[in-house]
């Protein structure tokens, strides 16, 4: 176990500063920032920028050398346990050996199979120090990668479940007007979370009443998420938005076996992927569908609605976070619809408290964010 120094912490902060650049561009790798410090002072850095390309402690031994910096005898704080496979880059532990590096610090272990405590291994057996760091750093390089996390260990994505709501907690009114409950801000900061994501998803009801594009529209996109459409009917239209703008981003539609073979070719042939999910529930059919998704390496999944979906979700016990925008306005009717509409618990005993719940202004509306369990 690493020594709790300030250095320590200060190294292991700046590589998690440095994982945040690798954001919904690497995926479905993990993010991963890495320094290398001789006497007490960095003289490399990296972080694992896009796919296939150099990891987080490639990349900085690489920086070393860019500086005419040797690596070797130094330390390396980075904050995902280095690989010891093969895959869109050869091993880490093979560049750590090789540079010479005499200790590496890592923040959190890799879940996956194929890692899961070799890297550091074949490190120790190489001859270098390996320790584990503890403290908030720890905890927060464990955070910083759930999607990936949880995909290692359950096969399927992150679920993220977000909706804009009223002070009486009404998500439209009853005639189903809903636009727009949040504030140009929120809305902003939802096509910033749409690029960072793998897959934005809603229910039928929802693309049917709304006809969402669910794609990130701000500056500098790189990447368009994966929309998918609930839909146990196949009963999307084809001159849906959603439909029409499959060139600008690949649509999935989730039905169930029942949906009649008609429909699900029409989807088909108009490009979007029909995934049939396998189920005598609801509940059974939304866990198939996740466990599809995570084998497209989709890994962070953000539900966009309805309620209907979302209830579902929730009852299925498939909803990790929540990110729910709070508005300054009632609606007042008994009608209009709630931010939930699943069979929920009976009982208040029975409901679900968040693990870390926090809160943040955005424009006039409150963002409260609520974490439901930890991978």
């Amino acid at each position: 176990m690493a020594v709790e120094t300030e250095s320590l912490h200060a190294h292991m902060r700046r590589a998690l500063e440095l994982a945040e650049g690798g954001r919904g561009q690497v995926s479905p790798n993990p993010m991963a920032g890495a320094v290398i410090v001789r006497d007490d002072a960095p003289i490399g850095e990296g972080f694992h920028a896009e796919l296939g390309g150099l990891h987080a402690e490639r990349a900085a031994i690489e920086d070393c050398r860019g500086r005419g910096e040797d690596p070797a005898g130094a330390t390396m704080y980075v904050t995902l346990e280095p690989c010891a496979h093969t895959g869109r880059q050869p091993p880490c532990t093979d560049a750590i050996l090789e540079a010479g590096i005499a200790t590496v610090v890592y923040a959190s272990e890799d879940p996956t199979e194929k890692a899961s405590g070799r890297g550091p291994g074949i490190l120790r057996d190489g001859g270098v120090e390996v320790e584990l760091a503890t403290g908030p750093e720890a905890s927060e390089a464990r955070l910083l990668n759930q999607p990936f996390r949880k995909r290692a260990r359950t096969g399927r994505p992150l679920v993220t479940y977000k909706a804009a709501m009223t002070l009486d907690g009404r998500v439209a009114s009853p005639t189903g007007d809903s636009r727009w409950i949040s504030t140009v801000e929120s809305r902003e900061l939802v096509h910033r979370w749409r690029a960072e994501c793998d897959a934005v998803a809603v229910g039928v009801g929802t693309a049917m009443a709304d006809d969402p594009l669910l794609t990130a529209r701000i500056e500098g996109v790189e990447r368009q998420p994966t929309r998918v459409v609930f839909d146990s009917g196949a009963r999307l239209p084809l001159d849906s938005a959603l439909v029409t703008s499959i060139d600008e981003a690949p649509l999935s539609v989730v039905c169930a076996p029942e949906a009649a073979s008609a429909r699900r070719d029409r989807l088909e042939r108009a490009g979007a992927e029909v995934i049939v999910a396998p189920g005598r529930t609801r509940g059974a059919r939304l866990t198939a569908a996740l466990d599809e998704l995570g084998r497209r390496e989709l890994q962070d999944l953000l539900v966009e609605g309805g309620p209907t979906l979302a209830g579902s979700l929730f009852d299925a016990g498939e909803i990790d976070q929540v990110r729910l925008f709070i508005a300054p306005l009632i609606i007042g009717a008994a009608d209009a619809r709630a931010v939930l509409e699943g069979e929920g618990a009976g009982r208040i005993a029975e409901g679900i408290r968040p693990l870390a719940t926090e809160y943040e202004q955005v424009g006039e509306d409150l963002l409260v964010q609520a974490r439901l369990r930890e991978w």
